[in-house]
């Protein structure tokens, strides 16, 4: 009987392990990366099908920039308001992770973006002459009328001796176009690093042996276009190794496009919290981007040295020669005062920075407190009569500015864009129109008194009602500019005044605290204001390796 039971034990025990083998065989098989938990087919499979990264680790950090890691703060409290215009009302905002340049961008970083465009579209074309005459900076913006600074004027932007001094004279679009074009050239190296353009691809786009160049967004949608079509010809290791000859997005490999910052991020980032931050609380608040109400080094090693370049007071801009000097007297060399607790360096001093916001004076919390942002434009891409995404192929668009200047802001082989209409309307509640920025705030139907079927003219009832100066050519191309003299004008504020941040060599002190928020058009350009880009993060909001798994029982 005994070994009947025991027969019998020894039976059930080996189906059990068979049925849990199984089991474990079916839920290892169920849940390998390269088969569908939707539908149990083979991803990745040789014979086609699905294709997908499942590979994917986490986004690479691009060249210049350093990891912001997101969170809630108050953005516009500060100390003062001694100009009382009452435009940084504190609200409790929260920001996505992101990256953000380490530096303000520099001359000789610039200078790069100015010598790719000379070499791919010579200026001696007439076709061309107006896209890197439009990209040059204002060098003319040091000079005073009773001032010596013409030492500046001819040598700040090109001489080596400023190569990694901040750039100035650009304008929040040139500074725009700068941003896009730095996508390009990274998003270019990516796909030759991993296979999908041969090494030469882009000095063949530089010494002109294509007709065309790499754009991103060109490749992802249409990318037979780029290097003017000549693209089998530069293919990589990828066409001969593998049926996947073109990246996509799914791929994974395309950086987000780098970008001037928002307000939001570019005050989080300044403010550096996490120096202060005690469990899930911050230890009050900061004045400046480093900790203590002082300008001045409180440490042992450096102790009274000055920790940005400001002006300290009526004609002092570094101070007394020696000890008390802060090291400069316009700009300094970036990297040259201690980084904030983010790793970056210059948030207060050296320069103001453009950022992409358009200013307004109240921030409306109550319709966002998440990635707050104003400035919205949505796009599209363009279709032609065939179904395809339209390229411009030898066609330049330029945006003509007040000041006069033409900067080109669609170069060929680009896809053009045009504004979202009805079709993605249509119905929804989050957004009704292409252009936001004037969303609740500065537009007629905005105003309180405003009356669809009202005879009124419409800038009588708008709450801006700024200067509008016109630039026109006349039928022999010459440049005929019209310079508003309304009397009738009260404010400056339109939808193309841009919010700068932080203080520069030539403020005070008072402006380095990051939640100061100053405007200027964005045609205009000064000896005080750069700027630095940034790019978003995709995917998971900290890079911490050891995170606590979240949602899963303990074992």
């Amino acid at each position: 009987m005994k070994k009947q039971l025991t027969r019998v034990f020894l039976s059930l025990t080996v189906i059990a392990g068979a049925l849990s083998l199984n089991s474990c065989k079916k839920s290892s098989s169920s849940g390998s990366k390269n088969v569908s938990r939707a539908t149990g087919w083979k991803i990745n499979a040789k014979e086609g099908g699905f294709q997908y990264n499942s590979d994917y680790k986490e986004q690479e950090t691009s060249p210049g920039l350093v990891f912001v890691e997101g969170g809630t703060f108050t953005k516009g409290k500060v100390q003062d308001d001694v100009m009382h215009e009452w435009n940084n009302t504190p609200t409790t905002q929260h920001v996505q992770s992101f990256y953000m340049d380490e530096t303000e961008v520099t001359n000789v970083m610039y200078m790069e973006y100015l010598d790719y465009l000379k070499a791919v579209y010579p200026p001696e074309n007439p076709k061309y002459a107006n896209i890197y005459k439009g990209a040059l900076p204002d060098t003319l913006v040091w000079r005073n009328r009773l001032g010596f600074n013409e030492t500046m004027t001819n040598n700040y932007l090109r001489h080596p001796a400023y190569g990694e001094y901040p750039v100035v004279g650009v304008n929040w679009v040139q500074a725009v176009e700068f941003s896009e074009w730095r996508t390009d050239r990274v998003n270019e190296i990516l796909l030759e690093r991993e296979g999908y353009l041969s090494s030469d691809a882009k000095y063949k786009a530089l010494s002109g042996e294509t007709s065309g160049t790499f754009s991103t967004e060109t490749y992802i949608n249409s990318p037979s276009s780029i290097y003017g079509g000549q693209i089998d010809s530069l293919q990589g290791k990828q066409k001969r190794d593998s049926t996947n000859v073109f990246a996509k997005r799914n791929t994974g490999l395309f950086a987000p496009e780098y970008r001037l910052p928002t307000e939001t991020e570019w005050e989080y980032a300044a403010q550096a919290l996490i120096g202060t931050r005690e469990y899930n609380n911050y230890r009050g608040r900061k004045k400046y981007p480093w900790e203590g109400d002082y300008t001045r080094n409180g440490q042992r090693v450096g102790r009274g040295d000055q920790l940005a370049n400001f002006k300290q007071g009526k004609g002092d801009y570094g101070g007394i020669a020696g000890w008390s000097d802060d090291g400069a007297d316009i700009t300094a060399e970036v990297k040259s005062y201690k980084p904030n607790d983010h790793g970056l360096y210059d948030m207060a001093g050296n320069v103001a920075e453009w950022v992409a916001d358009v200013y307004r004076p109240i921030v409306d919390d109550e319709i966002s407190d998440f990635n707050y942002y104003r400035g919205n434009i949505y796009m599209k891409t363009a279709i032609d009569k065939d179904g395809k995404v339209k390229i411009l192929e030898d066609a330049i668009v330029y945006d003509t500015l007040p000041t006069g200047k033409v900067v080109a802001v669609n170069l060929p082989g680009e896809i053009k864009m045009v504004p979202v209409d009805e079709e993605e309307t249509y119905l929804r509640t989050n957004f009704s129109d292409s252009d936001n920025r004037s969303y609740r705030d500065g537009d007629p139907g905005s105003s309180r008194f405003y009356s669809r079927f009202s005879d009124e003219d419409d800038d009588q009832r708008a709450m801006y009602n700024s200067p509008e100066h016109k630039v026109e050519r006349d039928s022999t191309g010459k440049l005929i500019r019209q310079y508003d003299k309304d009397n009738n004008r009260t404010t400056l504020i339109n939808d193309e005044v841009r919010v700068y941040k932080g203080g520069s060599w030539r403020d005070r002190a008072y402006w380095l605290d990051p939640a100061q928020r100053r405007y200027l058009p964005q045609y205009m350009a000064t000896d005080y204001i750069g700027f630095r880009c940034a790019m978003s993060r995709v995917g998971s909001k900290s890079k911490t390796k050891n995170k606590t798994v979240r949602g899963k029982k303990a074992r």
